[in-house]
């Protein structure tokens, strides 16, 4: 049961996802060019899965 119920309280995508887009919503914003949008994407992921292994680790919900 316990299995089930921590796989329940995973948001581990969410930051992902919010990291992507925001990456990318600012890469395209600030250049205006897709190559620097897809840019910002990476390193929005880079910065979310950062937090997600440096500050939220070990984090009780």
């Amino acid at each position: 049961m316990s299995v089930q119920e921590n796989s329940n309280n995973n948001f581990n995508w969410l930051y992902y996802a919010l990291g992507l887009f925001f990456g990318v919503l600012t890469g395209a914003i600030i250049t205006q060019n897709y190559i620097f949008a897809l840019l910002g994407g990476v390193l929005g992921l880079l910065t979310a899965g950062l937090f997600l292994n440096a500050i939220v680790k070990g984090r009780k919900y």
